[in-house]
């Protein structure tokens, strides 16, 4: 029932994209809308609504929980989003723990991300290829462009489309469909008819974008035709992003044909970083079998260096955590330039409980590399169990920078905990509540910090959750239109 309502919830996101009709205004001689008007600006509502949005999906959806990867999505989405014509970027990431192959983009500069699109691709300008699709489709907003007749009525169906999205995830299964289709009544017609455009042009972008960025334009071909593959061999049951992205002959055949007349701005020289990361996606896919991961790594033809990464987090999984280590160690002094790898290595040192070690390898790294988040959150954590203190004010500067990683906020609240900075602690399990979907049990746990604020004469931290509180009423109210 999860895997079916996970389903509805994932393949309806992208229909929110292809539902409202586009306008009949001049394009420029690409092909595209405009990106200078102001049409192409997102608005406060469409930007609220989408991150209220993503707090449910988050209370809703299964996350992939994996700091390493997020910071290679935000830093591959980092060298995108300047050549995507998008005017606000304000983007997110949100990783999902499931097999299927999709991606996703919602109002609100979210993008979304199965484990499974990093299984099935195996090639960073594959993924790549994906994450500029996405992006072409926030940029030209083919969620909310419209007419006059539809400018009056967009919000509401875009949060009645958001409110059917999240009753399936919620297990409301073909009713979570129904509601998110019910709402587009009046657009149902203008579905069919502009789904496929608003695909080419999304397709469009996404490989100038590509191209830009210094990726492969006909990388974007080739993950055509491997899905088309796919999708031929399951018969009745292609890939979940087919289903919210027809793919036919003709736009195949259009991508190719302007594939060919782009090329990378800069090419780039083969790194193993991103088959480090598909060695991380496989595992997250194969968790029941990690060796199965490994054998799929060596059926694709993986680099001896992902093969041998894969083989040194299997052995930390099953406790060989020396050997690990080991392995780990031997490769970051191969490849010294990947942070990726003393990362992990500092990752299965905390897992072990090895905290010291842990400590000192997160410490290394960033004399090396100054706020690099993976780092930055296992030195966090592991100084929990040596110096709460430290914790603390490590933690509170990952906080301002990352106000949206509800994760950040958790390690907080527990480092306030154990520092005794009760009210600040209270404060930052609020901001974890409201990240993830809890907002009235948010502004109940502000009002538990504003008493102990004032019992204790902490003057900062009662301004701040008075203001905070505010906000948090205003979110409650972009959450009531759900």
């Amino acid at each position: 029932m999860l895997h079916n309502a996970r389903t509805c919830l994932i393949a309806s996101a992208t229909v929110l994209m292809l539902a409202l009709p586009a306008p009949a205004s001049a394009t420029d001689d690409y092909g595209l809308p405009s990106l200078t008007g102001s049409n192409q600006a997102m608005s406060g509502e469409e930007y609220r609504l989408g991150r209220a949005w993503l707090r449910q999906f988050r209370a809703k959806a299964p996350q992939w929980q994996d700091p390493i990867v997020q910071d290679y999505m935000e830093s591959l989405l980092a060298r995108l989003t300047p050549h995507s014509g998008l005017t606000d970027t304000r983007t997110v990431v949100a990783l999902v723990d499931s097999r299927t192959l999709n991606a996703f983009a919602v109002p609100g500069g979210v993008i979304g991300v199965n484990a499974g699109l990093f299984a099935f691709a195996d090639e960073e300008d594959a993924v790549a290829s994906v994450l500029a699709h996405e992006l072409g489709h926030l940029s030209q907003r083919h969620y909310a462009r419209g007419q006059a007749r539809a400018e009056q009525t967009q919000i509401p169906v875009m949060a009645a489309m958001l409110a059917g999205m999240l009753i399936a995830a919620s297990g409301g299964g073909d009713a979570g469909m129904a509601a998110a289709m019910g709402s587009q009544a009046a657009f149902i017609q203008d579905q069919l008819a502009y789904s496929r455009r608003f695909e080419q042009e999304a397709d469009r972008l996404g490989l100038q974008a590509m191209s830009q960025a210094g990726f492969d334009p006909q990388a974007m071909v080739r993950m055509f035709r491997a899905m088309q593959r796919q999708a031929s061999l399951q018969g009745g049951n292609p890939p979940e992003f087919l289903l919210t992205h027809p793919l036919t002959e003709s736009r195949i055949s259009d991508a190719e044909s302007r594939a060919a007349q782009l090329r990378p701005a800069e090419p780039r020289n083969g790194e193993p970083v991103y088959h480090l990361i598909r060695a991380r996606a496989l595992l997250t896919v194969h968790q029941r079998d990690p060796q199965q991961a490994a054998t799929r790594m060596a059926q694709d033809g993986a680099p001896e260096t992902a093969s041998r990464y894969l083989d040194a987090l299997i052995q930390a999984q099953r406790g060989d955590t020396d050997a690990a280590l080991s392995n780990l160690d031997a490769l970051a002094r191969e490849l010294p330039d990947l942070a990726l790898i003393p990362v992990s290595a500092a990752e299965v040192a905390f897992d072990a409980g090895r905290y010291d070690d842990a400590i000192e390898r997160s410490r290394r790294l960033l004399r090396l590399m100054p706020g690099h988040m993976p780092a930055t959150r296992v030195l966090g954590e592991a100084l929990l169990q040596r110096d709460p203190n430290e914790s603390y004010r490590i933690l509170r500067e990952l906080a301002d920078r990352r106000p949206e990683d509800p994760q950040v906020f958790t390690l907080l609240a527990e480092a306030a905990g154990r520092s005794d900075r009760e009210a600040w602690g209270h404060l930052a399990r609020a901001e974890h509540m409201q990240l993830t979907g809890s907002i009235d049990r948010a502004i109940h746990q502000l009002d538990v910090a504003k008493q102990v604020a004032e019992r204790s004469g902490d003057t900062n931290a009662a301004s701040r959750i008075a203001q905070r509180r505010e906000d948090f009423v205003g979110y409650r109210e972009t959450l009531e239109k759900f």
